[in-house]
């Protein structure tokens, strides 16, 4: 039974992680390191769209599970590392004669190895907690109740995230009353975030279970971050 579930092909799976990378990528790659201020509020650049990782991440583990969700997570990881790697090779490879902008691309694109560090650690530990909340929560509750999966499971992923990436990359580049300002913020938004998606996110999960035929259950799961069973 369990080898027939593994074998199992769903319809979009492969798309949701395709979606859930890109978007990792994303907001990785670009303003990693910025802070923008709207309305008086400080917070990092890209927190306006990853967030939306942390609804992909509880949709996969709501409808398939947290073993096929841990695969999505080291995919992303796995994705995030080449990432950092390749953007570190082009920039140190010497700019052909003639060709100017080597200033503007290092000003653009480079990532320190703290913050690539930072981000990486962060979303690892960060995503984890996500999934196995609310994989434990599920089974407590027998799939009742899914409004508070979703935000009980957010409120400790990003908490965790937050509290990993914001010192481990900025302590000692930004002011202290920065950071714990930036973190506050941005920690506030990304909760704030997963309540307003809930409208969005319960019509999603229960078109996914239909379609896919699939309500998984994480009774006998080994929650280990470093197991690659299916």
């Amino acid at each position: 039974m369990n080898q027939a579930k593994a074998a199992k092909n769903f319809l979009y799976y492969d798309l949701i992680m395709a979606a859930f990378v890109t978007l990792l990528l994303c907001t990785n790659l670009i303003g990693a390191a910025k802070v923008v201020e709207v309305w008086g509020f400080s917070f990092g650049g890209t927190l306006i769209f990853f967030p939306i990782t942390y609804l992909f991440g509880d949709v996969l583990t709501e409808v398939y599970g947290y073993k096929r969700s841990r695969k999505v997570i080291w995919t992303g990881f796995a994705a995030m590392a080449f990432a950092s790697f390749v953007t570190w090779l082009v920039i140190a490879l010497p700019p052909a004669p003639g060709w100017e902008n080597q200033r503007e691309i290092e000003l653009v694109f480079q990532t320190t190895p703290r913050l690539a560090l930072a981000s990486m650690l962060a979303y690892f530990a960060g995503e984890f907690v996500n999934s196995y909340t609310l994989a434990k929560m599920k089974v407590m509750t027998e799939g009742k109740w899914l409004w508070s999966r979703l935000f009980i499971s957010t409120v400790f992923g990003e908490a965790v995230d937050t509290l990993i990436i914001y010192p481990l990359a900025f302590y000692g580049i930004w002011p202290t009353d920065l950071i714990i300002k930036v973190m506050i913020t941005s920690y506030v938004v990304k909760v704030l975030w997963e309540m307003f998606a809930m409208p969005l996110t319960y019509p999603f999960v229960r078109y996914l279970k239909r379609v896919e035929h699939e309500d998984y259950y994480d009774r006998n799961t080994n929650f280990s971050p470093f197991s690659f069973k299916l």
